[in-house]
C-alpha cells in the first residue's frame, strides 16, 4: 500500500503562483512514476504532469511553460510549481503514484480567481 498526502492548494489571483507538494509513504518501489492530475467541475480527470524516478517529465500542452514538476526521491516527495495561473487552472489537483498499480491522494483544491 502507498499513501499520498497533498498540500499547498488555495485561492490565488490570475497570474499568481502556487506550489503543490505530495508526500508518499508506505511500500515505495525504487522505480516509479509520480504525477499530478486535476479535475474541474463537470470535467474528466486529466494528466497535468508526470515524472519518473529518473527525472523524465511530461506535461499537458495546456500547462507547458507555466508549470514545473520535480521530485525528491530521498524524501519520496513530488512537487508542482504553478506559475502564471489562469482561471481555467481551477480544479482539484490529485497526486498520483504508479509502480504496477495506481494510487491517488485525497486531492487539494486550487482556485484561480480575482
Amino acid at each position: 500500500q502507498v499513501q499520498l498526502v497533498e498540500s499547498g492548494g488555495g485561492l490565488v489571483q490570475p497570474g499568481g503562483s502556487l506550489r503543490l507538494s505530495c508526500a508518499a509513504s508506505g511500500s515505495i518501489f525504487s522505480i516509479n512514476v509520480m504525477g499530478w492530475y486535476r479535475q474541474a467541475p463537470g470535467k474528466q480527470r486529466e494528466l497535468v504532469a508526470g515524472i519518473s524516478t529518473g527525472g523524465r517529465t511530461n506535461y499537458a500542452d495546456s500547462v507547458k511553460g507555466r508549470f514545473t514538476i520535480f521530485r525528491d526521491n530521498a524524501k519520496n516527495m513530488v512537487y508542482l510549481q504553478m506559475n502564471s495561473l489562469k482561471p481555467e487552472d481551477t480544479a482539484v489537483y490529485y497526486c498520483s503514484y504508479y509502480a504496477g498499480k495506481n494510487y491517488w491522494g485525497q486531492g487539494t483544491q486550487v482556485t484561480v480567481s480575482s
